[in-house]
């Protein structure tokens, strides 16, 4: 299946389509209608030819299998109309061999130690941004914009908005470092940042670019703690974008609702413990070059339990929790099983025991041992907290010790983890 049109024209329909399924989408009977009908179709034309899906008898997107990054990894060659199989797909990142001609190679960051490749078109690409637009930015093409964007590294999908009309974007890498990045973005005087709330909250805390209208955290969990200090830097609200290799999953509203991106990808949401968090296998009806269909991640969230002021039928999200990597697991006091404790639940604790703590690392490096650390100038706090930690442990009845440390580990370009499982009952930490 060839993508049809020229790229623009495919930001354009996409622009179109999500603003106007904006307005006429009112229900969740709607979507629905509307999703499955699209998936259907989508199934019909994307499906034929795709070698891993050629086994299996396929009448609705429930006889799918559900697969994740190692199945995809595994076998890449095997998910994409591209014929580009993972070792050449490495090397095309690398820099070492050219893409077929209309195709893009990116990866993940692989902040679990894990990256995963992906395979876009060019006409695919336009698809995203046009999505995009259309949700983060509503006044565009009416209004420009100018936009910096801050990533570990540079993605396949950004090179297509220096070529949206009356969009210009510049792409700052991290790997550069803060303090060179900083005075570069003041320099090209953008409207609108994206970028990680480590970013932000550095730049919120020293010297903000002037002139930004827009605020965009993505990335990484925004903390509350890291929300309040960079509105209060910049001056304007930030508002969340929920992305990840596997594409665009959500976007904050004008509210501060983010809502998931139903109008692009199906979302199964499987339970994660008994405290209503929830983790998402997606399939992405917009995409033909690389199938993802019921794709199981690994992030957490908690869906919003009460219907978000804007009116969208799409799913809203009263957090992104972490990761279930991040599910910290220890043993219980009266036998061998292991109680597993959210990321979530441990950040509540830590940041409710004083309101100067706006920063930690909590890190589990051992079956039952724990390290926990503060700012130096607040390191006072740190007996206080390892008590409000082993309290809450005692509560769950689980048995561990909790080590406290001065001063917080170097982050460099990696995501902020503030509560991080290094140990696996497998191997060592």
């Amino acid at each position: 299946m060839k993508d049809r049109g020229w790229p623009i024209a495919r930001l354009v329909r996409a622009w179109w389509r999500t603003r106007r399924l904006a307005s006429t989408l009112h229900t969740r009977t709607d979507l629905e209608r509307w999703q499955n009908r699209r998936i259907a179709r989508w199934m019909a034309e994307a499906l034929p030819g795709i070698p891993f899906y050629s086994r299996f008898d396929v009448r609705q997107l429930e006889d799918l299998p559900v697969v994740d990054k190692s199945v995809l990894m595994a076998d890449f060659g095997a998910f994409n109309r591209a014929g580009i199989d993972g070792e050449t797909g490495w090397r095309i990142f690398a820099g070492e061999e050219r893409a077929p001609a209309g195709f893009h190679v990116g990866a993940s960051t692989g902040t679990s130690g894990n990256r995963g490749l992906y395979v876009i078109s060019d006409a695919e690409r336009y698809e995203w941004l046009g999505v995009l637009l259309a949700k983060a930015l509503p006044r565009y093409p009416f209004e420009g914009a100018r936009i910096a964007l801050v990533l570990p590294q540079v993605s396949a999908l950004y090179g297509a908005t220096n070529r949206a009309p009356r969009l210009s974007l510049r792409f700052f890498d991290l790997k550069a470092g803060l303090e060179a990045l900083a005075p570069a973005i003041g320099d090209w005087k953008p409207d609108i940042l994206i970028a990680p709330p480590k970013v932000l909250r550095w730049l919120a805390e020293r010297s903000p670019p002037a002139g930004i209208r827009r605020l965009f955290s993505g990335a990484e969990v925004l903390d509350t703690p890291d929300r309040a200090i960079i509105e209060r830097g910049f001056g304007v609200p930030v508002r969340e974008i929920y992305m990840a290799t596997e594409g665009l999953l959500g976007v904050a509203c004008e509210h501060g609702t983010i809502h998931l991106v139903e109008d692009a990808l199906h979302f199964e949401l499987e339970p994660v413990g008994s405290d209503g968090l929830v983790s998402p296998v997606i399939t992405d009806f917009t995409r033909t070059t690389q199938i993802m269909a019921r794709y199981r991640m690994n992030d957490l969230l908690r869906l919003r339990k009460r219907p978000c002021p804007c009116g969208s039928p799409l799913r809203a999200l009263a957090e992104i929790v972490g990761r279930a990597d991040d599910i910290l697991s220890l043993p219980a006091i009266d036998g061998d099983r292991l109680v597993d404790v959210t990321p979530d639940i441990l950040r509540n604790v830590i940041l409710d025991c004083d309101g100067r703590i706006t920063d930690f690392r909590l890190v589990q490096v051992g079956l039952d041992r724990l390290t926990l650390s503060l700012p130096e100038p607040i390191s006072d706090l740190g007996p206080g907290v390892c008590g409000a930690v082993g309290r809450l442990f005692a509560r769950l009845g689980i048995q561990a010790t909790i080590e406290f440390n001065v001063g917080l580990p170097a982050n460099g370009i990696a995501k902020i983890r503030r509560v991080e499982r290094r140990w696996r009952a497998t191997g060592g930490a």
